[in-house]
This record gives C-alpha cells, structure tokens and sequence, in this order.
C-alpha cells in the first residue's frame, strides 16, 4: 500500500465507520466501541507508518482531480506538523472512546454518540491533512455541524440545546469569514494549492488585500479557538458529555484555530498587523480567562475556561511573531492536548461517581478515589506548570519569549508583568482544582457514594499523566523528535536552535516561573473565604457575561431587526410574498437588457402551423380558464392547469424535444395529485354579500395588479427565450455536446449525457436539494395540524367523521379510494405495469428518451396510483416503503459513483463507458453513468414518496374529528 492510499484511508475510515456506526443497534455498546477504537487507533499506526517518509521527503502528497480547470482538486498533505496534530487527534480519541465505553449510560442511544463523534474526528482530520484551502474550510465548517450534533447532543435538556446553538452560530460565522479570506487569499496567489500559498508570503504581504485577507482569516481562527471577544461560547458548550468535552478541548475543534493559525504563518505572518491583532487578542484571552477560571463553581465550568486562558497563551506565542515563540507554541499545544484531557476525563469520573460537579459540594474525595485523586493533581500540577512536568517546559519557553524585545512598545515593556499576574491566576484555579475537591472534609448528601471507577475507565487518565511525566522528565527522548519534525515543516530555514532542557540554570524564565507559583498560591488563600461564599465572580467577571452578550445580539438581531424586516416584507399569505419574488426576478432580468440592450430577430408567421396554433389556443384557454375559476371552484381550476400543462407537453413533442416531454408529463401527473391532496387543506371561502361588495374595488386592483406583474414576468420571459432561439451563434455550446456525447460520454441521448456526465455535478447538486426539500416538507407537516374549523368538509363526511368517533374500530376514511370509488383492483393491477415502464425509461435513458429522473417519477407514479387503492396504510404494509432509505442510498450511489473515478486517478465523476459481452443477449452498452442515474432514481422516487407521505397523513387528519389520529402516521414519525 502506498503512501497515498494509507493518508487517503486515514481520512476516510472515520466517516465509514459513522456510518456503520449509526446503523448499528442501540444495545450493542460494546461493538461500537470496538468500532471506534479500532478505527481511531488505526489512524495512529497509519500516521506512525508514514512518519519516516516524512522525515526523509518533507512532506506527503495524495491529489485527485475535482475542477482543476478552477485549481479545485481533492488534495491531502501531510507534513511534520500536520503528522503531529493527526497523532493527537487519533490518539487522544482513542482514549475518549475507551472512556465513553463506560462514562455513556446504557439507556442514551449510544449509536448516534459513536456516530457523530467518527464524524467529527474525520472532520478534523480533514482539517489537519487538506492541501487545498477550500478543502480545508469545507472540513471546518463540518467540524462545526458536528460539534453542535455532540455538544447538543442530551438534547432534552434546555443548556445543551442553547450551547449547541451558540457554539454553532459562532464558528459558524466564523467559517464563513474564513472562506471569505481564502477566496482572497487565492485571488492574490492565483491558486488554492497550500503549498502554493505558503511559499507566496512576500507576495501576500505586499498586495493591498493583504489587511482584508488577513482579518477574514483571524476572524475564522479566534472564533474557532475561542478567543476574546468570541471567548463565551466555550464555556456554555460544557453541556456537552464529558467524552465530547474532553476531545473537543484537548485535540480537536478549539485547537483548530491555533492549528491555522501556525499553518498560515508564514504567508500571513511577520508584519505589524500579525503581532498586534493576534498578540493582543491571545494576551486578553490568557488574562481574561485565567481570572475567570478561579471563581467558577462547577468543576467542567472551571477547566473551560482554563481551556480558554492556554489557549490565549498559545496565541499570543503565535503573535509575537518570531521562531522560537512558534517553536513553544506548537509545544504547549500538545502539552496541553495531554494535560487537559486527562483532567476533564478526571472531571467526569468524579462527576459520574459522586453524582455533582459543584465544587461547593465536594471535598475530601481523596480518601473515597485515592487514584484518581492522585492522576488529577499530576495533570493540574502540568497545567500549573511545576517542574518535571510537560506544561513547565513549555510555560518557560513562553516566559523566555516574553521578556523579548518585540516592537519596543509600552505593551511590550509590560508583557512580562501581564503574563506573571495572568500565571499567578493559572496557579490559583490549579490549587483550587485540587485542594477543594480531593482535600478537607468528607463530603456530604452527595447523590451518590464515592468510589473508585471501573478499572478501564481511569486507563485513559493514567496513559495521559504517564505522558505528562516522562515528556516532562525526558523531553529530549520522548517528544524532541517529533517536534523538530513539526517545526521545521512551518519555519523551514528559520528553523531556530532551541532546547528542551529540563534546567538552563538560574534565569529570568525560572524567577518568573518561581514568582507564579508562589503568587498563586498566595492568591488562592486570598480568595478562598470569598470562593466559598458561591459568588462566581467580582461584578466586572459577572458583568462580562457572554451568555448574556450573546443573548442580547440574538434578541437584538433575530427578534427586533427581523421584526422590523418583516413588517415591511413580511406577510402571511403565499401570493403576495410570490408577487414580491416575481418583481425582484423581473427587475433584475430587465437591468442587463437596459445596459446591453436586447436584438430581436424580425418574426416571420407564415411558418405557423396552423394545428400548432390552435393547440396553443387551447393550452391559453385552461390558463385563462383555470385563473378565473380558481375562486370558484378549484378542483376544476387545478384540471384546467393541468391542461395548461399537457399543452406544454405537446410543445416539447412538436420542437423535437422528446425527454421534455416525458419529464414535463410525469412531474405534471405527480404535481397534480400531490395539489389534490394539498386542496383539502384551504380554508373555506366566505361570500358574505356585504363583504363582498366592502372589498370587491380592493380585489379588483389586486388582480389588476397580479395580472400586470404575469404578464409582464411570461412575456419578457418569452421575449427573452425568442430572442435566444432565433440568434446567430455559430459557436453554440451545442456542437460541443452533439459531437462528444457518444465518443465521451457513451451514449447517443445527449440530453441524458449532459444530465448524467458533462453536467453532472449540477445534477448531483439538484438531487441533494431535491432530497433536502422533501425532508423539510415532512418536517414541517409532520407537526402541522390544520385547525378543524378552517378545513372546508362535506355534509356527508361530517357524519362519517361522527361514525368513526363513535366506533373508532370501524374506522376506514383513510384512502382516496373511500371518498371518490375509484376502482381500486385495477390501480393495484396497474402496479407491476408503471414499474415495469419505469424500469424500461431507465435502461434506454442513455441512448433514447428516458433516464434515471423520468423513471423516478413514473415509480412515483405507480405508488401514488396504490396509495389511491389501498391508502397510506396499504402502501407501507404491503409495500414497506422507507422513503429516507430511498434517499439516502441514492445520494450515496450517486456521490459514491463520482468518487469511485478517483481510484483510477480521474477527476470526480469522471464516466467511463464499454459494451459487455452477454450470454445469449450479446453485446449491450454499459457505461459508469448508469450507476450514478440509478441514485437519481432512487433519491427522486424517496422524495416523491415521502412528500406523499406527509401529505396523505394530513389529508387524513384534515377529515378526521380532531380527536383521532391516523396510527400510520404515528409509526411514520416513530421511524
């Protein structure tokens, strides 16, 4: 197995085994754990394979072709430095998993936990391994989807509902602000290659862009790190499991932003600009955090901001902008990674085993879990910085660089101060980690009695603390080499001499270690009476509350400007927000005519056929006769529509235009039952005469004014598409398709080529959307509930529903079939005869009229026709259909027939096509777009049918008393 192929499988094992993951039974914690492990500890030994082809070619490169006509292509990069951190990311989810097994309760549904949290670790992997910066900021904003699923994860509680939502707001945005700025820093590089990127500083530095770049990145980073002013979101997202908080603290997400950070260096790195923005926002961050750490009260509370403040150390390492601060920052970024996780799963062993994390109530647990006790006061002494310990070496070389002359600022003259008081904080809450919880009295009216874990779940801990010790003991041995490898895949020839040496003597850097340790300690004392108290906080820490701040934008944003908005835009009826739809495409369709102006070929009518014409009169007449009527009687308006469209049909026959014809009848058959269904749903008209007459000018002016605007929208749209078919262009597109569709694409349909190969990613881009809408249609019906006296029901349906309210057993209004004695045997016969026609459009798609969209609806077809038989109840009884599966396996084949050209080097969706040799048949074509119209087909027969589902399902409400409920519908929202 090359190279390639192992970085490739790396990335793509956490997303199958998400997969397989979530498919798995809720019992069966074991296996998923199994799972999980074995796909993280996997990326370990894969990232340990390629170390030594690292070390000896500098960097490993794994390309696949996506749109290099556009510098897209799929590209993974590993390096030292992107090596290390893919080592913490499996490595330290290793351990969560273990964790899990036995931190998750058997009654949460485990297979969603394993599912999300694979996810995110292949999101994060991306992240750490993307050699293109799309790339790159499309696993960013995954990373933020599924932190958001993780952190909300006990969703039935308020605080993780409200914490993945500010968590996801917030990166979020600041994903988009980042893409915002790789778009700019391509457009100054010409390219999205990193490597390209990193090697153009100079170029960077000196465009007039750089500024704007440069904001738009750090605005991504310091969100994603939690950096001030964007600090809050972090400590709200604790309500998270202390799985997902301990991997999302230590190794993962929040480490992003410094991940770019150190990444980006050198092309955005070494100006003013650098030093202040990044400086200054890890300088607040490191104090701000550090003050408000000592005086929570919950112990996960405490450790979040403790997150938050080494995090701002990492920084402002990153903003002092010289070698050797980058060398400590990508240092501290794995000490940290070991300490933290290891004090959060210490966190949630006390938590799982006492039954609180309230700080106030706990003291004394030494003597109940004198493990445990001893492993948290190793790792919070790390987070101190105590010697013989990883975060003490990294602390010193952050003193060491701060006492640095760096601009010859007053800021820079204070620095060292700042970060001793900042230090002194880290000291106390440290303290206070360790001597409130483990020391003192015994606890009291704990929910539970204290105890000691299960052995494999203090495991985790105990490797972490292992590596805490010996880093701290030998660094040399155990993490120089892997840090030199990191760090010189950043600096390259700044590479600066520097040492991991436990002691250098008497120096400044130990004075101010020494001064920290003694200060906190001291600090500790002074605020212990006032810790106790239960105040989080002086005002100015209560007062800097970010829930709140955050509360207020929202509130101000989503409640008060949208408020205003839309009373302005805003109303509750569908045609004037469609009115308003219409005029915005109008004005912005006529501005390009009025700047270019429009030619016009002279119309020559005495080609008209006068057959056509008169097909077209009628086509006008259900139009017109379908508006008029629509406020008399709709059904007869929708039939008369329906005319209007099989007009259409005979149009796209009489051009020549065959697979329009078909796709224009089939989505006009489906529309027309799906309206059907839709019309039980309108509320009743009220023809009160006095009304009528108060308000008959006003509707008048109105449908004057709805006239206007479909006038003017239909025939500057047929004004627009005359003047199309009748210009001169002897380079149309047109020649390109009708000479390569059968050399290129195999198939002699060029309609079906173009949809299936040469514009294929559109057409995978419009399934998705299709598969999209259909899940919110059913989303949102399946909570809609028409109100009983806006439903417009028969006389005779009325003592029906009174029937059945009466004798529920013999209740049977629930198929079409009931109310208008269509003949049910011959739609249920009907039913292998659309299938097998559905099957045949498919399979001559390629070379003749049909495809996977036309057989799609026409299997729609064929279970609207049984639902009309048999019902709703019928078809998923008899029938089993799963529209989500159907859509799922679609988009999968679909997206997976696109990929698979990758293992032959090709570009995404890339078709290949030949003639297999069959016994008896003989030769038949066979070309890879077969497999991806099959997606098609399968995603559009799930969507159609899971709109239909919803649909069906309030039809049936809609006449039912307001107290019975379909049972079907009930096993629908079950599943």
């Amino acid at each position: 197995m090359n190279h390639g192929t192992i970085l490739l499988a790396v990335l793509v094992l956490p997303f199958v085994g998400s997969f397989v993951a979530a498919l798995l039974p809720t019992n069966a914690r074991n296996v998923e754990a199994w799972l999980a492990g074995t796909i993280a500890l996997a990326g370990v030994v894969g990232m340990f394979m390629l170390y030594p082809a690292v070390v000896d070619a500098g960097s490993i490169r794994y390309d696949a072709e996506w749109l290099p006509q556009l510098g897209l292509n799929f590209t993974l990069r590993l390096d030292g430095f992107a090596g290390l951190f893919a080592v913490l990311v499996t490595g330290i989810g290793f351990l969560v998993v273990l964790y899990a097994r036995y931190y998750m309760s058997p009654e949460d549904p485990v297979p969603r936990f394993f599912a999300f949290l694979l996810a995110f670790m292949g999101s994060m992997l991306g992240i750490v391994l993307s050699g293109n910066l799309i790339q790159l900021v499309f696993f960013w904003e995954l990373t933020s989807l599924f932190s958001f699923l993780l952190i909300g994860y006990w969703h039935q509680q308020a605080s993780a509902r409200d914490g993945a939502r500010m968590a996801l707001t917030i990166t979020a945005t600041g994903g988009l602000c980042l893409f915002a700025g790789v778009l700019v820093l391509g457009h100054i590089v010409g390219s999205y290659d990193l490597d390209t990127v990193l090697m153009s500083g100079d170029r960077i530095r000196s465009h007039p862009l750089y500024l704007a770049a440069l904001i738009l990145v750090l605005l991504g980073a310091l969100t994603k790190s939690a950096q001030f002013p964007f600090h809050f979101w972090l400590p709200q997202a604790m309500a998270a499991p202390t799985p997902v908080s301990a991997y999302l603290h230590s190794a993962t997400m929040v480490k992003a932003g410094v991940f770019l950070l150190v990444r980006l260096w050198p092309a955005l790195g070494s100006t003013d600009e650098w030093l202040w923005i990044v400086g200054t926002a890890g300088l607040a961050t490191f104090m701000l955090g550090a003050c408000f750490a000592v005086f929570q009260q919950d112990l996960k509370g405490l450790l979040a901001y403790s997150t938050i403040s080494h995090l701002g150390l990492i920084t402002l390492l990153i903003g002092l902008d010289r070698p050797v601060a980058l060398v400590a920052a990508v240092f501290h970024i794995v000490n940290h990674a070991t300490f933290k996780a290891s004090l959060f799963m210490a966190a949630g062993i006390i938590d799982h085993e006492t039954g609180t994390r309230d700080i106030r109530r706990l003291s004394g647990l030494w003597r109940f879990m004198p493990y445990t006790g001893n492993l948290a006061m190793v790792a919070a002494a790390a987070m101190a910085g105590v010697p013989l310990l990883n975060g003490f070496l990294s602390k010193e070389m952050f003193f060491a660089e701060t006492i640095e002359n760096h601009n010859g600022s007053l800021l820079d003259d204070a620095l060292p101060y700042l970060v001793t008081l900042a230090s002194m904080f880290t000291v106390a809450y440290s303290l206070r980690f360790i001597r409130d919880v483990f020391f003192g009295p015994a606890p009291v009216d704990l929910p539970r009695e204290p105890h000691e874990p299960p052995r494999w779940m203090r495991f985790p801990v105990e490797i972490l603390v292992v590596v805490c010790l010996i880093v701290g003991i030998i660094p040399g041995i155990t993490i120089g080499p892997f840090l030199d490898t990191a760090v010189r895949s950043v600096l390259g020839a700044l590479t600066p001499t520097y040492s991991l040496a436990i002691w250098h003597g008497f120096t400044l850097p130990l004075l101010m270690s020494v001064v920290a340790m003694a200060g906190g300690v001291v600090l500790y004392r002074s605020l212990q009476n006032y810790l106790q108290s239960g105040i989080e906080g002086p005002p100015l820490v209560r007062r800097l509350n970010g829930q709140r701040i955050f509360d207020s934008v929202m509130v101000t944003i989503s409640w008060r400007w949208a408020r205003s908005l839309e009373k302005i835009l805003g109303t509750n009826r569908l045609q004037p927000q469609m009115s308003l739809l219409v005029c915005v495409a109008i004005i912005v369709a006529v501005w390009p005519v009025y700047r270019h102006g429009l030619d016009l070929a002279r119309a020559r009518f005495t080609d008209l056929d006068p057959a056509f014409a008169l097909v077209w009169a009628v086509g006008i007449s259900c139009a017109v006769g379908s508006a008029y009527l629509a406020k008399f009687h709709r059904l007869a308006a929708l039939v008369l529509m329906g005319g209007a469209g099989l007009t259409t049909c005979i149009t796209f026959i009489w051009f020549s235009a065959p697979d329009l014809a078909l796709t224009q009848l089939v989505v006009e058959t489906v529309t027309t039952v799906l309206l059907l269904l839709g019309l039980r749903w309108l509320p009743k008209r009220i023809e009160e005469a006095g009304l009528e007459l108060r308000v008959s000018a006003i509707t008048r002016a109105r449908r004057f004014r709805d006239l206007a605007i479909a006038a003017t929208a239909g025939g500057g749209l047929s004004i627009l598409a005359y003047a199309i078919l009748t210009r001169s262009a002897p380079d149309s597109i047109s020649r390109f398709f009708l000479e390569r569709a059968y050399t290129e694409g195999g198939g002699t349909n060029v309609v079906n080529v173009i949809l299936v190969d040469f514009r294929g990613f559109d057409t995978m881009g419009e399934i998705t959307v299709l598969g999209v809408v259909a899940l919110t249609v059913f989303a949102l019906l399946r909570r809609f509930r028409p109100a009983p006296d806006s439903i417009e029901i028969p006389e005779q349906q009325r003592l029906q529903n009174a029937q059945d309210e009466a004798h529920p057993e013999r209740a049977v209004g629930d198929t079409i079939a009931d109310y208008l004695a269509i003949p049910a045997v011959i739609m249920q016969i009907l039913f292998p005869f659309v299938g097998i026609t559905a099957v045949f459009l498919f399979f001559r798609g390629h070379d003749l009229p049909g495809g996977g969209f036309v057989a799609g609806i026409t299997m729609a077809v064929a279970l609207i026709l049984q639902y009309m038989a048999g019902g709703i109840r019928w078809v998923e009884s008899r029938l089993r259909v799963r529209p989500v599966r159907w859509i799922a396996v679609g988009l999968l084949l679909a997206v997976g027939t696109g990929a698979g050209s990758w293992l032959f080097s090709h570009p995404f969706l890339s078709s290949y096509f030949t003639y297999a040799d069959l016994p008896v048949i003989g030769e038949v074509p066979v070309a890879s777009a077969l497999a991806f119209d099959l997606g098609v087909l399968l995603l559009v027969v799930g969507a159609t049918a899971l709109m239909l589902v919803a649909l069906a399902h309030q039809s049936i409400r809609s006449h039912r008393a307001p107290g019975l409920r379909a049972p079907a519908m009930a096993a629908t929202e079950e599943r």
